[in-house]
Order: C-alpha cells, then sequence, then structure tokens
C-alpha cells in the first residue's frame, strides 16, 4: 500500500537555524532518501517552495484566479512530501519514525485511497 508523509515547515524556526546545523540536516535527510530508495520503499522526496511561492488558483466565470497562498493562515506550512510503498502500516510507520527530524516535528503518515494510471 502506498503512503504520504508530510512534514511541516516554519520560516521562523528554519532561519533560526545555524547554517552548519542545517547542512547537517540537509545531509541526515539525503541519507534517509538514499537508504529507503534502495529498499524500494521510497517512492519520491519532494521539497516544496517557501510558503510566499505559494499561489490559489480557483476558476471564476470559467478563468483562473490566482491569490497567493497558503490557503490557511498559519505559521506552518507543508515543506517536504514522501511517498512510500510499503507491505504494512506498521512498516509505514517504522519508516516515518526514523525521519531524521521525528525527533524534533511530527511527521503526517497517509494513507493513499487511491491512484489513478499515469496513462490518463
Amino acid at each position: 500500500m502506498k503512503y504520504l508523509l508530510l512534514i511541516y515547515g516554519n520560516e521562523e524556526k528554519w532561519g533560526s537555524l545555524p547554517a552548519d546545523e542545517l547542512t547537517q540536516i540537509i545531509a541526515d535527510q539525503d541519507a534517509w532518501n538514499a537508504k529507503y530508495q534502495q529498499t524500494g520503499e521510497l517512492l519520491g522526496a519532494y521539497g516544496l517552495g517557501d510558503a510566499v511561492t505559494a499561489k490559489l488558483i480557483r476558476r471564476e466565470n470559467g478563468l483562473p484566479a490566482v491569490t497567493d497562498g497558503p490557503y490557511l493562515e498559519t505559521k506552518e506550512y507543508v515543506g517536504s512530501l514522501y511517498v512510500l510503498d510499503c507491505e504494512s502500516p506498521e512498516r509505514a510507520r517504522e519508516i516515518a519514525a526514523d525521519m531524521p527530524m521525528a525527533d524534533r516535528d511530527p511527521v503526517e503518515l497517509w494513507p493513499i485511497l487511491h491512484e489513478s494510471s499515469p496513462d490518463l
């Protein structure tokens, strides 16, 4: 079964980290990515742009209406997402708990219940 892992960002927190600590965090995450890519359980890892780069797209009168995002007024935003393919929910939880930042920030784990064919 496939799962989505979500990591939330916070500009204030990330901006306050010393450069050497941020470098180590990135290296630890790269190692985690490589570890689970090698097992075949990590299908994709994606870091998102800062919240100020997010846009909301709606359709009004048949035309796109674009506004600044993110949608919720909050300090935290989705910073990274990962797609796993695991044999069991327990294995997905184990991998999520192994995320380098899980001792500092929570990791959301969502089962993916539907997947469209990539041929669509």
